[in-house]
C-alpha cells in the first residue's frame, strides 16, 4: 500500500480528473475497501456494486477531500462503508439477531490478508478500543465495524438513540485520547 503522502497527491491529482493518478489509486486501495464492504453485507455482488459506486464517490468529491480532518484511506473507507451500510438497510439484511456479537467479532482470527493488512497504527486503535469499558468496546465494535445503527444498538443495549449517539461520541473521544489526536 502506498503512503498517506502518496495517496493525499494521488487524490489531489483525482480532484484534477487524472484518470491515471484515479487507477493507481484504485489499484492501491482497492482490496482493503472491498475488505470493509465484504464485512458489512457478507455477498460478494453486492460488495462489488457498492465498490464501483464508492469509487465514482471518490472520484465525483476527491476535490472535497481535506488531510487535516482525515487520512485518505479512512476517508475512502468511510465513503465506502458508508454505502455499505445504506445498500444493507435497503435490503433489509441487517438484524441484531442475525450478527455476531462483539466478543464474536473480537476473537476471530483474521485471514492472513487481513494479517498482512494490519499496520502499526492499527493496532494502536485495537489496544485504545480494549481500554474502553466492556460494553463500550461492544457499542463500538457494533456501530464501526459491523455497521449497526443507532435504533439496532439502542435496542441491544437498551437505550434510546440519542444515547448511544453520546456513548459512541464519548468512547470515540476516549480512543482519540489514547491515540493521542486530542
Amino acid at each position: 500500500m502506498l503512503s498517506p503522502a502518496e495517496l493525499v497527491s494521488l487524490i489531489a491529482a483525482v480532484a484534477e480528473r487524472d484518470q491515471d493518478a484515479f487507477q493507481r489509486l484504485y489499484d492501491a486501495t482497492r482490496a482493503k475497501l472491498f475488505g470493509v464492504v465484504l464485512r458489512i453485507l457478507r455477498r460478494q455482488d453486492l460488495a462489488e456494486e457498492v465498490i464501483q459506486d464508492a469509487y465514482v464517490k471518490i472520484w465525483n468529491n476527491a476535490a472535497q477531500f481535506d488531510s487535516t480532518v482525515a487520512s485518505p484511506i479512512t476517508w475512502m473507507a468511510s465513503i465506502a462503508r458508508n454505502r455499505a451500510i445504506d445498500v444493507a438497510r435497503k435490503r433489509g439484511e441487517v438484524s441484531i439477531e442475525e450478527e455476531p456479537s462483539a466478543n464474536d467479532v473480537a476473537a476471530e482470527t483474521p485471514d492472513p490478508l487481513a494479517r498482512r493488512e494490519m499496520t502499526e497504527e492499527l493496532k494502536r486503535l485495537l489496544e485504545c478500543i480494549g481500554r474502553l469499558e466492556p460494553d463500550r468496546q461492544k457499542l463500538v465494535l457494533l456501530a464501526y465495524y459491523n455497521g449497526w445503527s443507532r435504533e439496532q444498538l439502542g435496542a441491544k443495549f437498551g437505550a434510546p438513540a440519542n444515547t448511544i449517539k453520546t456513548w459512541l461520541r464519548r468512547s470515540l473521544l476516549d480512543v482519540r485520547g489514547c491515540l493521542g489526536l486530542t
